[in-house]
């Protein structure tokens, strides 16, 4: 990766383009620090497709397992269930 400061970029934008065109990445520097990179748009998506993959590897881990596994018991009986709605509904009919 080539670096060059940002008045010079400026001065020389076309050359820099045909640089990434050509497959080189080009940082541009403002007071000594990488203020951007010029990347071909191809790298960029393949930078940003690489996370999405890996998320969605992670979700299917995850589905994988929750199929294998047996459903869990409910946490609330019928019984409490229906006290809860009776008790929303009767907040309900107050209002």
């Amino acid at each position: 990766m080539s670096t060059v400061s940002a008045s010079i970029a400026r001065q020389s934008l076309p050359a820099q383009l045909d640089r990434v065109e050509a497959g080189e990445e080009v940082s541009i520097t403002r007071h000594g620090r990488v203020v951007a990179v010029l990347v071909r748009p191809d790298v960029l998506a393949a930078r940003r497709s690489t996370p999405a993959w890996e998320a969605a590897d992670r979700i299917d881990a995850l589905l994988t397992r929750a199929r294998s596994e047996p459903l869990k018991t409910a946490a609330l009986s019928p019984e409490r269930a229906e006290e809860l709605i009776e008790s929303v509904r009767a907040d309900r009919a107050d209002r």
